[in-house]
């Protein structure tokens, strides 16, 4: 597998054509989207092509140019969020992280993501911005359905059967629950998607707003007792 976004260009058919798949390795298609505009990294996005999600990959390719199109492995894809924050970006979109080869080599400390020339081996942040916003629940539901078919690697699985690599609020508020009483309670509008990945970060972060909680609370009956006193 080769880490990070790649220029895809295999096509099949007429006209615009449909991109073909590895059948010999059980790839199939799961979703088809026209009208998908791309953006990479900072860089404006791209002229609206057809977005399509098949069970290893995400592949983009241009309604106008048959030899333009993107595609990055589900792998490669550590968070993938809806995003409608119009100060996080002016249109609603699919969010993605991509995990890169650089990444893998800090030395260089160099970013080609708004540079002229594009390097696709250094793009780190995708977006899918689709004509229809309203499709974007469905397209996040598809994401996550191919997500859980491509679990990360893990070097415990020998140990343990693997682990649970996709994990959201209501998992992580869950797991909380089994060992101790929990005040805390997810917001569905601070969840913005799935992680591949970092499940230990996750934890720790839940664990940090747990004992913020009890920390308001004890804080707020020490006041009233405070207040009762004076009574």
């Amino acid at each position: 597998m080769v880490l990070g976004l790649r220029e895809f260009s295999q096509r099949t058919g007429d006209g615009a054509g449909e991109p073909v798949l590895d059948a010999d390795n059980g790839e199939e298609l799961m979703h088809v989207q026209p009208g998908v505009a791309i953006a990479l990294g900072g860089r404006t996005p791209e002229a609206p092509g057809t977005l399509y999600i098949s069970t290893h990959q995400v592949m983009w390719l241009s309604d106008v140019d048959r030899n333009k199109g993107y595609a990055v492995d589900f792998l490669s894809i550590s968070l993938h969020a809806v995003s409608r924050d119009p100060e996080a970006y002016p249109s609603p979109c699919i969010y993605a992280q991509i995990e890169t080869a650089a990444d893998e080599d800090r030395s260089d400390g160099s970013d080609s993501e708004c540079d002229e020339t594009l390097d696709l081996s250094k793009v780190k942040e995708m977006r899918l911005v689709p004509s229809d916003p309203n499709q974007l629940d469905t397209l996040f539901e598809v994401f996550c359905e191919c997500a859980e078919l491509n679990p990360e690697p893990s070097e415990e699985e020998g140990e343990g059967g693997g682990h649970d690599w996709v994990f959201s609020a209501d998992s992580m508020e869950h797991e909380a629950g089994e060992g101790e009483d929990s005040d805390w309670h997810s917001n569905p509008m601070t969840s913005i998607g799935y992680s591949n990945g970092e499940h230990e970060l996750a934890q720790n972060v839940l664990e940090l707003q747990i004992h913020d909680q009890r920390f308001e609370d004890a804080e707020e009956m020490e006041h009233q007792e405070s207040n009762s006193g004076h009574h």
